[in-house]
């Protein structure tokens, strides 16, 4: 079927006006006066068109996509004086051309608004490179000359709404915002290019905008640039920036999500846009973009007055109940929630749009794909509403004559169309108001807990009347939840310590509101946890992890993780930048362990595992940051450079919640005096400033907190040695200098991060150095002394210390580390090693059970105490909910019992240490 066969198609032709036309027939092309009996004869304004561009036209439909190329390209020609006219019979061609296509189905809804917005971006580029060329001319844009026209001297026009997503409708009015790169001009001429480019910008919109004998281009709109009552209409991109900085409101970021540098300086364009990424893409999920969508939907319609039970009869397409801008803001607002985390979601059109965030599980793909028909079928209707007239209007008609003119355009019947309207603007709606609209506050008794309640009105989480409103409406799940909990009260007594220690309440609200799952959560970490319970009142934002989609998925590789926070890392824009995404990603994969852990997902031991992996990838992904930083100003690392060593916990591959990190830094100069960069520094102060800068890295307080806690005194000599050692300084001193318990914790020392041939050069130094320190004849007597030292210096705390006393942690690890420094093997873990030292003889099998039940048990007792309280444990201060946890990972069924097999369990251990160290000092006597 032919171009124009296809528009000749109407099921129900109608037009009361055609009588009067047909008198104009006789002098028509023959092939147009088929269409004035099609649904294009249906519209005054294309026929008037057709009159007049039939000698275009005719051609035109022929190849519809070369010829608007070929209209386009022939603008670039025109002159500033021409060009007015020359736009003018630009747009009617267009116009024809895309009403024709549309009218047919010869090109789908998206080949039609991308011909309407081509056509429009041409249209403002040439205007102001003319007007431009003219200042230049005319000597009123400092330093510029001809060669600057190609990009407009800089001057930047951003496409907004519609016309930036490529969607421009029949007679869509065009939103801009004009700035201009003030960095092109000396500081003296700023203000002579600003008055400049604010004549372009008025000019450039007469233009357009103003009505001829020969039509109008575009009407135009530029009042989506900041603070438009009071700015001129071209500003500098840097004082964009300012305003969006610290006045930017949500419905301006809802815009830029569309926004689109479309004509002048398009690579500066797509700077400036790059620069507002973070005023756009909050880097939370920003659940609080809901309700300021709904407010201002709701203000829209109050405004014009399209409140109330819908009737089609004048409805308005757009901006109605079901309307084409529900499903745009319903699309826009789940972008904004979650674009910050998600690039794949920051999609300028609908489609794009609603594709993406059903890609990212945000909402089901039938539901993607129901929308977008519905947006589909609406703007089709829209545009048949534009082109009767040439209006800019989105109301169906008011009349039965009106509508079967619209349904001959749409090629329905007129009760089917009613039909077809009435039921699709009614699931646009019920499937949007339920995200944006909220559901009545349940029912729950106000007087339970009204003793601490009272106080919350008083908390900084609640001190903004939106704060406020938002809790109030999602209280009675909280209350609900609370009083399902197996001790309400102290679940609400712990759910208002948390309360207290927000800084605000905003976001977190809104996304309790938008996530009534996240409420039971918070509810069973506040009935269980007071120290998860007080992190996450700090650090609320690892919420966001949750929703992420992973959060419960099987545990990573350490090598994953890794991987991942290097992304992240890169990702970032400057140093300061990867420090934060740093901590950020850190406290989700922090908070995700311990909410495992909370619900039984995973064990202590597991928990200590991923604890570890965790540190060891932060610090793996961390260590060429900060070597790649600090190579910007004393330049590379001299030599092989420098290795993490994890000792202790982490170099065991077991950490806690609160875990602090036990490194050493080992470098090999391999000769080399200094480095060679900006800022040269000898070798010796370079690695020690680098390793300064790495615990930095790690403990800086920042906004997002800190990473680790680090803690470097297991380094050769202590507090008084370099904090960081050559190698040959490290191998000299273990072999010859160190202490016994320097070699005992040499035990667990793992190679985190550096060169891997220094990292295998240092572990198989530390085998051989195990193997040779294996027969040292004072073992006995200093590990006797460490005890002595360690109960000296402190005792335990309380009857539930789970670290410090005889046979508890710290003893039990300690002569596992003994059991692998005496039968001189490398392994790390107090299991492997207990292992070793039977195989060894140093220890017999019964021995070795009783020591590892010690280890386990206090073990599982200090993961959980830390998760619990961060502390040592104390089950009266611990709610049910806590001491239900500390009995299920001790797996006893009753505190009592519980008690009972400390006691038991600490007593073997220590039973069996005292007598294995004397045993080793009647040997050490016989030697």
């Amino acid at each position: 079927m032919t171009f124009a066969q296809r528009l000749t198609r109407t099921i129900f032709p109608y037009d009361p006006d055609m009588g009067a036309e047909a008198a104009a027939l006789d002098g028509l092309d023959p092939v147009l006066v088929p269409l004035f009996t099609g649904a294009a004869g249906c519209s005054p304004y294309l026929r008037g068109l057709m009159r007049k561009e039939a000698t275009w036209i005719v051609p035109a439909m022929d190849d519809p996509e070369a010829a608007l190329a070929m209209l386009l390209d022939d603008l670039g020609s025109v002159t500033l004086d021409a060009l007015p006219d020359a736009l003018r019979q630009a747009k009617r061609r267009v116009a024809l051309l895309a009403g024709l296509a549309d009218l047919g189905g010869v090109w789908p809804l998206e080949a039609v608004t991308g011909a309407l917005t081509d056509f429009a971006d041409r249209a403002v580029d040439v205007a102001i490179k003319a007007l431009v060329a003219a200042e230049i001319k005319r000597g009123k844009l400092p330093g510029m000359t001809a060669v600057d026209v190609a990009d407009a001297g800089g001057m930047i026009v951003l496409a907004m709404g519609k016309m930036g997503a490529g969607e421009l409708n029949y007679s869509s009015d065009i939103d801009l915002i004009c700035l201009f790169d003030e960095t092109r001009f000396d500081p003296d001429d700023y203000h002579d290019a600003r008055a400049a480019f604010i004549r372009v910008t008025r000019k450039m919109t007469a233009i357009l905008a103003e009505v001829t004998a020969e039509g109008y281009v575009f009407r135009t709109d530029l009042r989506l640039r900041p603070d438009a009552s009071s700015t001129p209409v071209c500003i500098s991109t840097e004082v964009a920036e300012r305003y969006y900085e610290s006045l930017g409101r949500t419905w301006e970021r809802a815009a830029f999500i569309k926004a689109r540098a479309c004509a002048g300086d398009i690579a500066a364009g797509t700077r400036f846009l790059r620069t507002l990424r973070p005023f756009v893409w909050r880097k939370h999920l920003d659940f609080a973009a809901i309700q300021d969508a709904h407010d201002m939907r709701l203000r829209i319609r109050d405004h014009k007055g399209l409140g109330g039970k819908m009737t089609l009869e004048n409805h308005n397409m757009k901006l109605g109940r079901g309307g084409i801008r529900e499903i745009e803001f319903f699309t826009q607002t789940r972008q904004l929630i979650a674009g910050g985390r998600d690039e794949t979601l920051r999609e300028r059109t609908t489609k794009g749009g609603l594709a993406a965030i059903a890609a990212a599980d945000w909402i089901p793909e039938d539901t993607s794909a129901k929308l977008y028909d519905h947006y589909v079928f609406h703007r089709e209707v829209e545009h048949r509403l534009q082109m009767v007239n040439d209006a800019q209007t989105h109301s169906l008609p008011k009349s039965p004559e009106g509508f079967a003119r619209l349904a001959a355009m749409m090629g329905m019947d007129t009760n089917a169309l009613r039909t077809a309207l009435r039921d699709r603007l009614e699931d646009v709606h019920t499937t949007t108001e339920g995200f944006f609209a909220p559901d009545a506050p349940k029912a729950v008794d106000a007087s339970w807990g009204t003793n601490i309640t009272a106080r919350w009105q008083t908390y900084p989480a609640l001190r903004s009347d939106r704060a406020e409103e938002i809790f109030r409406r999602i209280l009675p799940e909280i209350l609900t939840r609370l009083q399902a909990a197996a001790k309400p009260d102290e679940a609400l007594l712990q759910f208002d310590g948390f309360l207290g220690g927000l800084p605000a309440g905003v976001q977190l609200f809104a996304l309790f509101e938008a996530n009534p799952q996240l409420t039971q959560l918070i509810v069973d970490i506040a009935a269980t946890s007071p120290a998860l319970s007080v992190y996450l009142s700090r650090n609320a934002g690892v919420l966001d992890a949750v929703l992420g989609g992973a959060f419960f998925d099987d545990w990573p590789a350490t090598a994953a993780l890794t991987a991942d926070l290097g992304g992240v890392l890169g990702a970032a824009s400057d140093y300061e930048a990867q420090l934060l995404a740093a901590r950020v990603w850190g406290k989700e994969w922090h908070f995700r362990i311990g909410v495992h852990y909370l619900r039984g997902l995973i064990d202590a031991d597991t928990a200590g595992r991923q604890y570890a992996d965790l540190a060891s990838a932060v610090l793996a992904a961390m260590w060429p940051v900060v070597v790649a930083e600090f190579a910007c100003k004393h330049g590379d690392q001299p030599g092989r450079g420098a290795t993490i060593l994890g000792m202790g916990s982490l170099g065991a591959g077991r950490l806690n919640a609160v875990s602090d990190l036990d490194l050493i830094v080992i470098y090999d100069a391999q000769g080399v005096d200094a480095s060679d960069g900006p800022r040269p520094l000898s070798t010796r102060p370079y690695f020690a400033r680098l390793t300064q800068a790495l615990v930095t890295a790690l403990t800086a307080p920042m906004a997002e907190g800190r990473l680790y806690e680090v803690d470097m005194r297991l380094r050769p000599s202590g507090r008084a040695g370099p904090v960081a050692t050559s190698l040959e300084a490290f191998e000299t001193y273990q072999m010859h200098e160190a202490w016994t318990w320097e070699h005992l914790a040499l035990t667990r020392a793992r190679p985190i991060a550096g060169d891997v041939t220094l990292i295998a050069q240092i572990e198989q130094f530390r085998r051989t150095l195990l193997i040779q320190k294996q027969t040292a004849p004072n073992l006995r007597s200093d590990l006797a002394e460490m005890r002595a030292k360690i109960a000296q210096a402190k005792s335990p705390d309380g009857p539930w210390d789970a670290k410090i006393g005889a046979g508890r942690l710290q003893d039990a690890e300690l002569i596992c580390q003994a059991a692998a420094l005496r039968s001189g093997s490398p392994a790390r873990e107090t299991a492997d090693q207990l292992a070793a030292g039977v195989a060894h003889g140093w220890l017999n099998a019964a021995d070795a059970s009783a020591v590892a039940d010690a280890a386990g048990l206090f073990w599982r007792l200090q993961a959980v105490s830390r998760l619990l309280t961060g502390g040592p444990l104390d089950p009266d201060a611990l709610g049910q909910g806590g001491r239900d946890l500390v009995l299920r990972e001790a797996g006893f069924a009753t505190l009592d019992d519980l008690a009972a097999a400390i006691e038991t369990v600490a007593q073997r251990a220590d039973a069996v240490i005292t007598a294995r160290l004397a045993q080793e000092g009647l040997r050490d006597a016989a030697n």
